[in-house]
Formats: C-alpha cells, structure tokens, sequence
C-alpha cells in the first residue's frame, strides 16, 4: 500500500496539481491572518462608525458584483481547459465583457448615491470602491493560470501586494489617516494587482495585443453564464444585504459593530472549500464502485464538515466577547454577542458547501437557485422583522435561521435532494457518527 502511494504521489500529474493546491491554500491562510490581524487594527483605529460606513460600501457593491463578472469565471476556466489553443480570443471577449459589465455597474451605483445617498463621504467611498471593479477585470489572467494549474504564479503575486498592503495600513494608522485614505488603498490595491499580472503574463513569452474580441463566442460565453449572474445576485443579497438593512434601519456604528463580527466569523469559510475540493474525487470514484460506497462517504464528508465547524463554533461561542475585546477594543462591545451567534452559521456553510459537489455529480443544479432564493427571502424578512426588536443580534439570528432554511431545509422540499436532508441530520444529531462508533465495537 505503501509503495503504491509513493508510486502515485510521484507522478508529475500529481505533483504539479498538489503542489497548486498549496500555494492556493497558502495564499488563503495569509489573507485571513491579515484580515484578522492587520484589519482588526484598522478597525480598532478606525471606529464602529467609520468601520460601519466602509463596510456599508463594500455590501452595496458587493449586491450588484455579479452584473461585473458576469459569471465568467467558472465557464472562462473550463473553456480555457478545453480549448486552450483560442486562449486569446476567449481572455479578450472575457475582458471585453466584464469591463462593460463594470461600467453597468458604475451606473447602477451613481444613481444609487446621488438618488438616496445623502452622506458626501459614503457617496465618494463607493465610487471609488466601485471603480475598482474595472482593473478586477484583469482578473482573467488569474483564470488563465488557473486552466493551466500554474496558480502559484498569481499567488506570488497577490502575496506580494497584500504585504505592501498591510505595510501602508500600518503607515496609514501611525500617520493618523483619514477613512478616506484607506479607501483609496484597496483601489491601489486592484491596480497593483493588474499591474502585477500583465507583468507576470508578459514576462512567460504572452502579450495582451494578441487578445481578440469574438461577438459568437461572447454570446456562447453569456449564453452558459446568465444563470450564474442571477445565482451570484441571489447569493451577494443574501450574505450582504443584513448590513445594508442595518445601516437603513439603525446606523452606520451598528453596521461597523456587525461587520467586525461577521470577518471573524467568516474568516473560516475557506476550509470546507478546500477540504470538498480535496475529497470530492473518492467520493465520486466510489459512486463505480458502488451506490452505497459512494454514499458511506458523502456521509463522512458531512460528518467532517459538522466536526471540523461546531469544534470552531462551540470555543467561539464563549471566547467571542474576550476576542473582540482582544482584538478591536473596548468600542466594540456589542459584536462580541454578535460573534456568538453568528459563528454557528458556519455549521450549515460547512455542510452546504460539502454538498455542491453532490449537486454537480447528481446534475441537480437546477435546485441550487431555488435554495439560495428561499434563504434570500428568509433573510430579508427575519431582518425585517428581528432587527427593529433585536437590533444587530437579531440580524445575526436573522442569518442563521436563513442559512439553516437554505442548506438543510430547503432540501427537504423536493423529492430528488431529500436525501440530503436526511444525511445532514444524520451528521447534525451525531446518529452517523456514533452508529459507525457502535458498529465498529461489534465487529471487534
């Protein structure tokens, strides 16, 4: 068994994706100890309500982000896959149409801020954050690597300007800068990042005069990716609109007390990607071998999932007041109940996540927009209702309940996914768990 792992793990294939795999991991892990560190400092200097009035920005356009990208990414990466010989025609329409979808966007959100916005200094954030979105485009040249598993490369570079970054917010913070300044920072940080990546897509022998724009293949391009655009507005509604709803209902220090708790609670998102993304393919090489292989260890990977999250919720839930204190101050007081409840959220991201890939292998993504609508409506309307009563607690007891409704019980609705239901339960009760426990007793 031994030497046949050692046969398998030495071949190129296996290096060159595992060895993808770790730099991607790598450049996650530093991004979330910068978040964490190097953002609570910020936040801790910046304040609730100047924290409140940048997050409130980053949500608004974080809503319509899905009009800029258009829901390329995937498709660009699978077509690049497939036909790497019209590279430079498919990075050229992609260009071509996210910079358009950028300027939609622009549009979208001048109306918005001289139509409702009465804050000069919001106004001026969210264009400038929004403008971002146009060097975001370059972000194709990611994809690029990405179809070719040389991700390291883009990786380096994004490692590189998150260090210059959190060098000038540490400059930024001693100097005693204005909000405005840090605004300006995650714009420089978009065009270092494009910077980076022209030079990094140049310097392998490639140039950007040879892309091309194709009007057949951007129709081919939008026609597989309007589902995508809708689901990716569905899904930024869902997880941002609790802090536009807060800002509207209450004020912008709430939005800043929110928003600290919810960048601790999120900060671990990334696992379940990685660990699904790792384990998935058993999982489907069992479904030849057998149905109920390939279902013994989708259950595992569930029971996985509701381990590796409640083992992070459950300290979180009795640390969060100490590590808010900890980390932003005493002016965040309130966003330690927030972390306490918000965290256990991440229980059904976990356990949602782990099961796209069962979607993809079932072809049941039809039910997917489905999941993520109900759980929208389910969020809006508790936020209606909870946070005039509750106020930021009742926006995060709002998100919970919508995450529970959108990843277990929606399932339950529809014939085809109840299954799903059904195993997540197993693993949410534990019953899977110590049924495999009692089992391998007896047969010992």
């Amino acid at each position: 068994m031994i030497a046949k792992l050692k046969k398998i793990t030495a071949e190129i294939g296996f290096k060159r994706y595992f060895k993808n795999t770790v730099w991607v991991f790598g450049g996650k892990v530093l991004q979330i100890i910068s978040a964490i560190f190097i953002g609570a400092w910020v936040a801790r200097y910046l304040g609730p309500d100047q924290l409140g009035i940048l997050s409130y920005s980053q949500s608004l356009i974080a809503l319509f982000l899905a009009l800029s990208t258009l829901g390329l990414n995937g498709i660009l990466v699978r077509e690049l896959v497939n036909r790497p010989e019209k590279k430079n025609v498919l990075l050229g329409t992609s260009l071509i149409l996210q910079t358009c979808g950028s300027i939609f966007l622009m549009l979208l959100l001048v109306y918005f801020v001289y139509s409702f916005e009465e804050n000069e200094l919001t106004r001026k954030i969210i264009i400038i954050l929004g403008s971002a979105t146009f060097f975001d485009s370059f972000t194709v040249i990611t994809l690029y690597f990405q179809s070719t598993v040389e991700s390291k490369f883009t990786v380096r570079i994004n490692i590189a300007v998150l260090l210059i970054s959190a060098f000038v917010k540490i400059f930024l913070i001693l100097s005693k800068a204005p909000l405005i300044f840090f605004v300006i920072l995650i714009l420089a940080e978009s065009i270092l990042t494009t910077i980076g990546l022209i030079w990094l897509y140049t310097n392998k022998g490639l140039t950007l005069f040879n892309w091309s724009f194709s009007k057949k293949i951007a129709k081919k391009l939008l026609k597989d990716s309007w589902p995508l655009i809708l689901s990716g507005i569905i899904v930024s509604i869902y997880m941002k609109v609790d802090q536009i709803m807060i800002k509207e209902m209450m004020n912008t220090a709430y939005v800043g007390q929110y928003s600290a708790a919810v960048r601790l609670s999120e900060a671990w998102y990334f696992i379940p990607s990685v660990i699904s993304t790792s384990l998935f393919p058993a999982i489907v090489n069992a479904k030849k071998r057998s149905e109920e292989l390939y279902y013994e260890r989708l259950q595992k990977l569930y029971d996985l999932m509701t381990l590796f999250s409640i083992s992070i919720a459950l300290p979180m839930t009795f640390l969060s007041g100490w590590l808010i204190k900890i980390l932003y101050g005493e002016a965040y007081f309130l966003s330690g109940d927030v972390l306490s409840l918000h965290i256990w959220a991440g229980v059904f991201v976990f356990l949602g996540v782990s099961r796209e890939g069962w979607i993809l292998s079932e072809n049941l993504q039809r039910y997917t927009m489905v999941y993520l609508g109900l759980g929208m409506i389910c969020n809006i309307l508790l936020n209606l209702f909870l946070i005039p009563g509750y106020g930021i607690i009742g926006a995060a007891a709002a998100t919970l309940i919508a995450q529970a409704v959108s990843v277990l019980i929606a399932p339950a609705l529809f014939k085809s996914t109840r299954i799903s239901f059904v195993m997540m339960i197993k693993s949410l009760t534990f019953y899977s768990i110590f049924s495999r426990i009692t089992l391998n007793k007896e047969i010992k």
